[in-house]
């Protein structure tokens, strides 16, 4: 029988510098647990499901939190709360779609706690997984869900391979529409990452779902101003309105000149283990003018790949409302 609420003893490490903390996980790697807001790791030490040695409390960080803005765009700490992102000047005016996402995380509560990098990063939300199960995230040899009895409800309908958790994060989608670069320091110095190329899936590695390895530290967020100022739209679907995950949620970023449409991003969260782009949805309006058929034309062109599982069917008409209303209902 498990033991819930009783959470395993560790070693606790305040570092009050990144290369302090960098120093730390170096030394520790899976060993040590990385805690920014803690709204998620208690909840997996209070299961006992995550046991870790070491425990490094990011809070106490200087220069992890805090929004710049710079030559080419912003800054943003990962330590930087999400509701300071949901009320920052700079963010609103430039960046709408990131403060409007972060706004529709959790609940306000959270959302004072609750940290950038935590929201990025946090693990798969699979109740299987959360459970303690063998599976083969967690190093197992089955998908307790991905069975004819699987409960899949709130699982993958793209690109699944053994493992059909999805990214439960709110923001990510957003960080790939907007084209942000995330900036990870480790032993062997820093290194910045594509957004879009951050979040990877099973067929990469099925124990974690960023590029960040254990003994490194993702210390800040850059958003360029590539796509400041443009149409911008988020939408995020839940079973309830505060303190849940979304079953699907949808980010787009398009730029419109002369009428037509001269750029675009748009991302779909919810349907794969990563923030999906809908390319084909973006290659559908791009040089167009925005109007209701091209909404549509865009939102049917999302659905090409999918597999949903025994539950799910539902989240392919879905995803392609939302990105017909990502398209149609864009404003600066």
């Amino acid at each position: 029988m498990m033991i819930k609420d009783v959470i395993p003893g560790f070693e606790l490490f305040r570092p009050k510098t990144v290369d302090e903390a960098v120093k730390l996980l170096g030394a520790h790697k899976k060993d040590a647990w990385k805690l920014a807001g803690g709204n998620d790791s208690l909840s997996w030490m209070k299961d006992r499901v995550k046991r870790p040695k070491q425990v490094i409390d990011l809070s106490g960080v200087a220069g992890l939190a805090g929004i710049k803005e710079t030559a080419d765009g912003i800054e943003i700490g990962a330590m930087t709360t999400l509701t300071d992102i949901e009320n920052n000047a700079a963010v609103k005016k430039s960046y709408r779609l990131l403060a409007d996402a972060a706004g529709h995380v959790a609940s306000p509560q959270i959302r004072n706690t609750g940290t950038l990098g935590g929201n990025i990063n946090q693990d798969a939300r699979c109740w299987y997984y959360r459970s303690g199960l063998p599976c083969y995230r967690a190093g197992g040899t089955t998908c307790f869900a991905d069975t004819p009895e699987g409960q899949n409800r709130e699982h993958a309908i793209f690109d699944a391979a053994r493992c059909v958790a999805v990214t439960p994060s709110d923001v990510a989608p957003v960080l790939v529409a907007l084209d942000a670069v995330m900036v990870v320091k480790g032993p062997g110095g820093e290194r910045t990452v594509k957004a879009e190329d951050y979040f990877i899936g099973p067929k990469t590695d099925i124990t974690r779902m960023t590029q960040v390895k254990p003994e490194e530290l993702l210390v800040a967020v850059r958003i360029p101003k590539t796509f400041a100022g443009a149409n911008f739209y988020f939408e995020k679907v839940a079973d309830r309105k505060s303190w849940d995950f979304a079953l699907v949620n949808v980010a787009s970023a398009i730029k419109v000149d002369g009428g037509k449409v001269s750029d675009a991003r748009i991302v779909v969260g919810g349907v794969a283990c990563t923030p999906r782009r809908a390319v084909a949805a973006e290659g559908a309006i791009k040089g167009s003018v925005i109007n209701a058929d091209a909404a549509k034309l865009a939102g049917q062109s999302t659905s090409r790949g999918a597999r949903p599982l025994n539950y799910n069917h539902f989240k392919v008409p879905l995803m392609a409302n939302l990105v017909t209303r990502a398209v149609r209902d864009a404003k600066a």
